[in-house]
């Protein structure tokens, strides 16, 4: 059975107006069950959407970015203080388009059967994987990306052939806002449904018994969400997070590696789950490449407080953890560095900050910082380094400045993250082509592009018996025939 997605009427109208899916969970609980069992029903109703309407649903959403981006754009920067126009522009409105257009551009080919090999011992016969959509997906978003962390997994979901219900973040009202009605415009409630609220709405959410949930945030969250999602064991992917390790080498130079670490620092203020956490270099360098960062840091925000391109901490309560890690870092005796304006405090900026050995018991060292503050650690020889990533959680994501495939090749074979970026930061994430996703406590599963598409997908295995089934020739009763073959297949 080939199904449709529906496209609304009004669906290319702009921003403003009411939309038939903006939900406002009054009682989460049954609001949220209606929405599923509409969702569910209308999978069941209308089964596996072709590729042709797979491919027109990425359309609308590439359509929803395109003629909304200036709204988006203010939606964002409100919700923040201020977002800087060019980071969302990057960070969200880029790889969701790539994102789209790469689907769009694989996604008959994804659904093909796959073919596989039938040992000779069941020939004549034939076998092959058939994907198929699970259903209704769950997708709850945090605030650090609100568009690209709702419409990314969005993506392969409907490349997959699913219904899907999206939760974002209730620290970006504004955006929630928008969104819910940009994607009434674009869809039927069946299809794609945005669910507004506090935690209470999350927590009605997450008991929801989708076919697939997935949850991007924190750690300690993520553990509460699998718990909720166990009791309908409704299968997960958390994207989660931790303290993503730079390691710098040292035949790298101290200025080029400083360049990358502070644009992959200090782009959306730190905010950034893969941003880097901490730097490991070694002991001699670690003056003088703290101070290569903070010119770098300085050359990209030559001022702070009025600066578009600087982006402002989330919350208050964001800003004074953040502030009071600093301060304690400078009470044990570590050495800050940091572009400071007293005025930029007004506006929730924080500026580049680095700081160098910090107390390993403090709290830059004990949690992921998830601001734009960064521990320098010495290592005197590169096992220290290794030594020093292992012991700690394995992290969503590595980064290593070396020229020196021994040194690559030792950081990699001997740890184990999420993902990485060679001589750069965070840009393994906006790769299409590669899975993105953790291990251990920075998360489970992967997605993006083919690997998105298998997430949201169920596998099915499919066997066809041909013209002879030669099992059936050695089935009861058991004679003669059945030990000789029996002995044959055991390789006796």
């Amino acid at each position: 059975m080939s199904g449709t997605y529906a496209q609304p009427a009004g669906s290319a109208a702009p921003a403003g107006g009411p939309a038939a899916n903006v939900v406002n969970l009054a009682d989460p609980a049954a609001e949220g069950r209606r929405i599923f069992r509409l969702q569910r029903e209308a999978f069941m109703r209308a089964g596996a959407p072709d590729h042709a309407a797979r491919r027109a649903a990425l359309t609308r959403l590439e359509r929803l970015i395109l003629d909304n981006s200036e709204a988006l754009v203010d939606a964002i920067s409100a919700d923040f203080g201020h977002r800087s126009r060019e980071e969302t522009q990057l960070a969200e409105f880029v790889p969701c388009l790539n994102a789209i257009r790469f689907a769009r551009r694989h996604v008959r080919r994804w659904m093909r059967p796959e073919r596989r090999h039938v040992a000779i011992i069941f020939q004549p016969a034939s076998a092959w994987v058939q994907y198929q959509p699970l259903g209704v997906v769950g997708i709850i978003v945090p605030w650090n990306y609100p568009l690209f962390l709702a419409l990314g997994p969005l993506v392969d979901a409907l490349a997959a052939g699913n219904r899907a219900m999206i939760k974002p973040s209730e620290l970006t009202p504004r955006f929630a806002e928008l969104f819910h009605d940009l994607i009434g415009r674009s869809f039927t409630e069946e299809e794609v449904a945005v669910v507004n609220g506090g935690p209470d709405v999350a927590a009605a959410f997450t008991r929801l018994p989708f076919d697939h949930l997935l949850f991007t945030g924190s750690t300690a969250v993520g553990r509460k969400v699998m718990a909720a999602a166990a009791e309908n064991l409704t299968p997960v992917t958390l994207e989660l997070g931790g303290k993503s390790p730079t390691v710098v080498c040292a035949d790298y130079p101290s200025a080029k590696a400083a360049k990358t670490i502070a644009f992959g620092k200090f782009f959306n203020a730190g905010q950034t789950c893969i941003a880097p956490d901490y730097v490991l270099a070694p002991r001699g360098q670690v003056a003088e490449l703290a101070e290569e960062i903070m010119a770098a840091a300085r050359r990209a925000y030559p001022q702070v407080a009025a600066n578009p391109d600087y982006t402002s901490i989330i919350s208050d309560r964001h800003y004074a953890r953040l502030s009071g890690a600093v301060e304690e870092a400078r009470k044990a005796g570590a050495t800050v560095l940091q572009h400071e304006e007293p005025e930029a405090a007004k506006g929730r900026k924080l500026g580049p900050t680095v700081v160098i050995d910090p107390p390993r018991d403090g709290l830059l060292m004990r949690e992921e910082i998830f601001g734009p503050v960064l521990p320098v650690l010495p290592y005197d020889s590169l096992e220290d380094a290794v030594q020093t990533i292992n012991a700690g959680d394995r992290p969503l994501a590595l980064y290593v400045m070396t020229n020196d495939a021994a040194n690559r090749d030792r950081v990699l074979n001997e740890t184990i993250s999420g993902g990485v970026t060679l001589n750069g930061t965070l840009l393994h994430c906006a790769q299409d082509d590669l899975p993105f996703g953790g291990v251990g406590p920075s998360g489970i599963g992967a997605y993006h592009g083919r690997e998105g598409f298998k997430r949201f997908s169920h596998a099915r295995a499919v066997y066809k018996v041909g013209f002879v089934n030669p099992f059936e020739m050695i089935g009861a009763p058991y004679g003669k025939l059945t030990r000789l073959m029996s002995k044959y297949l055991m390789g006796g």
